[in-house]
């Protein structure tokens, strides 16, 4: 059965982000993620402590953070002290970094940076000794399980992601892609020895239950456009025979990107993305329909559907999905992350 979760882009006050938490938690959902980027966004690690005082079951981490913004020996610091603090209820999202990187001026790193790096804070939350810069030490007082989860979208990273994570992120809800996608995740686990069958597979994206599909792809248009950057960056490196068009194709109407108003709704770069194109990339109309998309996801071989929270009202999402849709379709057994 599936898991759910829920993201939240680190917005003034942190108590509303903590509010919000403790409604999932109350619904049935079994994460809490929040985006790292610190310059759009308020820092997320002190948020993490009021999130893990304030609940009891669900599970928490950053969807995504990255090697090169902090340290990764700070990041599993970080996340190491957060476990303690929440009772072992931490995962960490790691990708190459984008919208952190780009907003100060500075290019996402290399898929090798990411796979070392998330080697590292793995090893090192988890009370191991690493290698890093050359020195090999440890968190003494570190203990427990960190469950790492790489996003990705080209071949490489996601073979990355089948080496080394405990899970997958796939930034988008057309079951067709998740299928494309995952097939290099298990080329990777099956280079390193590992079971495909052991990653989990995270789709996130924004949702929005509703029969007014007007407005909700108002609300959600400036995910697929969020989306661009990564399908710009893979065609430069990429031939286009190696690329499905129902991922690349879309970005020819693309003319520019403001990162100031990185996911925020009612973004005016987003205009060029079509209906069509939110529809298949995201989770939106009634609760039947949405149900069909997710039962679709699930077939594809995703584990977790984790929204994208910034539209109008959040709050009403989530109670939506524990109202309307958890109940069929979650997992009931309550949070449980990746095989670490």
């Amino acid at each position: 059965m599936l898991s759910f979760g829920v993201c939240f882009s680190a917005d003034p006050p942190p108590s509303r982000i903590v509010e919000l938490t403790r409604a999932a938690e109350e619904v049935g959902f079994d994460y809490a993620w929040l985006w790292d980027s610190h310059v759009l966004w308020q820092d997320p690690y002190p948020v993490f402590t009021l999130m893990a005082t304030a609940t009891s079951r669900i599970r928490m981490g950053p969807c995504v953070t990255n090697p090169a913004t902090r340290d990764p020996t700070v990041t599993a610091s970080a996340l190491a002290t957060l476990n303690e603090i929440s009772g072992g209820r931490m995962d960490m999202g790691i990708g190459r970094g984008d919208s952190a990187r780009r907003v100060i001026g500075r290019k996402p790193v290399t898929v090798d940076e990411l796979e070392q790096a998330t080697r590292v804070i793995k090893d090192l939350a988890e009370g191991r000794p690493a290698t890093h810069g050359g020195t090999e030490f440890r968190l003494k007082w570190a203990k427990g399980s960190l469950p790492v989860w790489i996003a990705g979208y080209g071949p490489k990273a996601l073979r990355a992601a089948g080496r080394v994570g405990d899970g997958v992120i796939l930034q988008l809800a057309d079951p067709y892609l998740v299928e494309w996608l995952l097939r290099f995740v298990r080329e990777g686990a099956e280079e390193a020895g590992r079971r495909f069958e052991d990653i989990k597979v995270m789709s996130a994206a924004p949702a929005y239950v509703t029969a007014d599909l007007a407005h909700a792809r108002e609300q959600v248009r400036w995910f697929p456009a969020l989306v661009s950057n990564h399908v710009v960056d893979l065609v430069k490196r990429y031939e286009p025979k190696d690329l499905p068009k129902e991922l690349t194709d879309y970005i020819a109407a693309r003319d520019h990107y403001d990162y100031s108003d990185h996911g925020r709704v009612g973004a005016e770069h987003a205009g060029f993305v079509t209906d069509e194109v939110v529809d298949r990339f995201c989770v939106i109309g009634t609760a039947d329909a949405c149900e069909r998309r997710l039962r679709d996801l699930e077939s594809a071989g995703v584990h977790q559907f984790n929204i994208y929270s910034m539209v109008d009202d959040p709050e009403g999402v989530i109670r939506a999905f524990g109202k309307e849709l958890i109940p069929s379709l979650g997992n009931s057994a309550g949070a449980r992350g990746p095989r670490a």
